[in-house]
């Protein structure tokens, strides 16, 4: 009777399926599994191999959203009692219904008070789901837009910021944006339209965007695209650096 030996284990290894092999090998070898049928011995390599496939996708996505705080997620956030941030409406927006109901959320408050970890979190837990994920401060879009102008690549790099599932601008407006720049950003989200979904964080109200942006025709358009149907997170509360530095201390 043939029984799984190192060969067996070098073919799996060949066919890409190492999970699959490592779990194989390991039931081959211990005992205590002797009591299960082939069909459940089966089922566990299959099991482990479609697991370790999930979590590498996962760990790609995660890597290709770009996050400044890759290891943010909706489980460390911080709810301190001197805090301004609703536990509830982080963990329901953290179930990313929103991004298949292509809604968008904004998160609103001062600097130092956590509004990119937070958005990060939500963009960690938007990969953990299997979507895709950009993040990227909005003069970090200005300026990647800017060289793609110069270089012929413009339409390319709108595209990469377009076909993402959940595209994460962090710092909206922080500073006063040329009229080409509003235009593309503009663009972009006209583009996303019923495709996908924004996760913006500013410390300015929508109201005040219009301060940054010279033309009111495209304020009241990107401000009709980007606020209604939106969900609103306020974060207010201590400084979140001096928090984790006097934690760290």
């Amino acid at each position: 009777m043939t029984t799984f030996d190192q060969e067996h284990y070098e073919k799996l290894i060949s066919f890409r399926l190492r999970t699959f092999a490592d779990k194989a090998n390991e039931i081959a070898k211990d005992p205590e599994f002797d009591h299960m049928t082939f069909g459940e011995k089966l089922a566990c390599c299959i099991e482990a191999e479609s697991d370790a496939r999930w979590s590498r996708k996962i760990a790609r996505r995660n890597k290709e959203a770009r996050f400044s705080h890759p290891g943010a997620c909706v489980e460390s956030i911080e709810y301190l009692p001197d805090r301004s941030l609703n536990r509830d409406s982080v963990t329901r927006i953290a179930t990313c219904d929103f991004i298949t109901e292509h809604r968008n959320v904004i998160a609103l408050s001062q600097t130092g008070c956590g509004k990119s970890f937070v958005i990060q979190a939500i963009g960690n837990a938007a990969c953990r789901k299997g979507h895709t994920v950009r993040y990227i401060r909005h003069a970090d879009l200005s300026k990647e837009l800017n060289i793609a102008r110069k270089n012929g690549s413009l339409y390319e790099r709108m595209e990469a910021f377009v076909s993402v599932d959940l595209l994460i601008l962090d710092d909206l407006f922080l500073s006063e944006m040329s009229m080409v720049n509003t235009t593309d950003l503009f663009e972009i989200v006209e583009s996303r339209i019923g495709k996908g979904s924004l996760v913006i964080a500013s410390q300015l109200t929508p109201e005040e965007w219009h301060l940054r942006i010279d033309t009111k025709i495209i304020a009241d358009a990107l401000l009709d695209r980007v606020v209604h149907n939106s969900y609103l997170l306020k974060i207010e509360g201590p400084n979140m650096r001096e928090y984790y530095s006097m934690k760290k201390g």
